[in-house]
């Protein structure tokens, strides 16, 4: 890492709101490490992924005037929610692909005084993490190794996939075997478990309409962590972490067996790696608690 990071955080709805631990610890894990963020203030909700089937033209827009306050303050943008990332990664691909539609979406942006010009890219913090900073750095800071824990790495779908819009990254995951978190926490000198399940879908989107299906999806990614051997799972999705922590009761009750193992946000795992408190990562937010710490 040659120079500071500085990045614009587009922070999405999840993680100023159901999930405060997301913002909290991923705040003190950046203070931690020297990085940059500059909040979005004025950034909206990218339409998690429901708007998008409603109302197409309003999704574009929405998304595109989020992308324009990161191109004024002329810095990249770095997510920490899949979904978030992928609506905002999918817009700039499709905008930046046909001047036809980015001029009828500018259209719109200037009765607000916007222009998208498609000059910022958009990133998960995993991967400002991983292709920006370095592991291998992150490594050398570790105080607190998590040498003692299995540790189930859970990607869930919107970072992976669809590799049209993944494939856009400098260093894009394999959506059928991807590394990316496995890498991190080896940094982290924890064990990465190995299971079948590490990425398929946790059932979030499909939570209302079908409740059981959605406890069925989690149920199955749970169960499969913990049979081999996994203490604690990591996941960078805030949707992904309130479907499998938030619901656990749910989900046990349908897969009649219980998994007492807690859900980690990424930026927590790191956190605790780097020996940062505990009290500012959040943790007395989990519904399952991590009592090892």
């Amino acid at each position: 890492m040659a120079n500071k990071l500085k990045y614009a955080l587009y922070t999405g709805c999840t993680a100023k709101q159901s999930t405060p631990e997301l913002l909290q610890s991923t705040l003190a894990v950046a203070n931690k490490l020297g990085i940059e963020l500059v909040d979005l203030e004025m950034a909206s909700c990218c339409g998690a992924s429901h708007l998008q089937d409603f109302d197409d033209h309003l999704s574009l827009v929405l998304n595109a005037r989020n992308i324009c306050y990161a191109e004024q303050l002329g810095l990249d943008i770095v997510t920490i929610c899949n979904t978030c990332n992928l609506n905002l990664a999918t817009v700039k691909l499709r905008l930046d692909s046909d001047e036809e539609l980015k001029a009828k979406i500018n259209k719109d942006l200037a009765e607000v005084g916007l222009e998208y010009k498609g000059t910022s890219e958009i990133k998960h913090f995993v991967y400002a993490l991983k292709d920006d900073f370095g592991y291998d750095e992150i490594a050398k800071l570790v105080t607190k190794p998590l040498s003692d824990f299995n540790i189930a790495p859970y990607y869930g779908c919107h970072n992976i996939r669809p590799t049209e819009v993944t494939s856009m990254m400098d260093n894009p995951d394999d959506p059928y075997n991807p590394t990316s978190l496995d890498e991190l926490i080896v940094a982290l000198k924890g064990t990465a478990v190995e299971y079948d399940n590490k990425n398929s879908c946790c059932g979030f989107h499909a939570e209302l309409q079908a409740p059981a299906t959605a406890n069925k999806l989690s149920g199955k990614v749970l169960l499969d962590a913990k049979d081999n051997n996994a203490d604690m799972m990591v996941t960078p999705c805030p949707l992904c972490h309130l479907r499998m922590d938030t619901q656990r009761s749910a989900i046990q009750k349908q897969a009649q067996r219980e998994v007492d193992m807690p859900v980690l946000h990424l930026a927590q795992m790191i956190g605790l790696a780097l020996g940062i408190d505990a009290n500012d990562l959040g943790f007395d937010n989990l519904v399952v608690k991590a009592n090892f710490i």
